[in-house]
């Protein structure tokens, strides 16, 4: 897992100094790059761009780690690689990294099983299905459009070259918020949703600046109930072609 991130990423930025028209790179890093999983409140604290994850390489490559930790080495030295290499071989483009956490929104590549979605969004289609609420490791997330847009506006503003970027919406999530906006968005919600629905803390203990970027960017964040309701729209549509397809081919073989 580590060392095809690392690899990975020195590989592009190798590709991406041999061509002279290339001017900014943009690494989708990750939260996981940056968060102390040790740390604690009191005192409440915000994680910025300035925030390392302190994970060392040994703890991450270590057989009797769990995948959490091979994953959260991947991404902090996946990221530390990109800098490595700017700093060693001062190539003509400028980067910058995007560390986002959980990523919410509607989906554009194709999808031919809705159980086959991305980790953040597949949990928001088990709510609808009625599945158990899952936890949220962290309060934070990111609608994929805004996200999307901080790269745009990354590889656009000179003034964005070198700098690491957090970038989070100011509205903190759970899935129990996220199974009450689709309970009271759709019709089938409360037959769908599992019911009672269970009480879920959002932890408001520390913070995660997405100000600078916004600042920064000129981003403007989504709501929580907007990312969560343009994705399960999306995918209740997906899911009604899906049987529509499903039911034609029963007819076709039953003829």
């Amino acid at each position: 897992m580590i060392l095809p991130a690392i690899n990975g990423t020195k590989s592009v930025l190798r590709a991406a100094a041999s061509n002279p028209l290339i001017q900014r790179v943009v690494i989708t890093s990750s939260f996981a790059s940056v968060i102390d999983i040790d740390r604690k409140a009191p005192p409440h604290f915000t994680y910025t761009a300035e925030d390392w994850n302190p994970l060392t390489l040994a703890e991450a490559v270590d057989k009797t780690s769990s995948a959490v930790v091979a994953y959260r080495g991947s991404k902090k030295f996946a990221e530390l690689a990109g800098w490595e290499f700017v700093k060693k071989e001062n190539p003509r483009f400028g980067l910058v990294t995007l560390c986002p956490p959980m990523v919410f929104g509607p989906f554009v590549h194709p999808v031919q099983r809705l159980e086959d979605l991305s980790d953040s969004i597949s949990n928001l289609w088990k709510i609808v299905n009625g599945g158990q609420l899952p936890v949220a490791r962290v309060p934070f997330w990111v609608d994929v459009r805004d996200l999307a847009q901080a790269h745009v506006e990354a590889l656009l503003k000179p003034e964005a070259g070198g700098k690491r970027f957090t970038i989070a919406s100011p509205e903190r999530f759970s899935y129990e918020k996220a199974a009450r906006i689709i309970m009271d968005g759709i019709g089938r919600g409360k037959t769908r949703v599992v019911q009672p629905i269970p009480n879920q803390e959002i932890d408001e203990s520390y913070d995660l600046d997405g100000q600078t970027v916004e600042n920064e960017l000129g981003l403007k964040y989504r709501s929580f109930q907007k990312s969560v309701m343009d994705f399960v729209d999306q995918a209740l549509h997906l899911e009604s072609e899906l049987n529509d397809s499903n039911d034609r081919g029963n007819q076709t073989l039953g003829r």
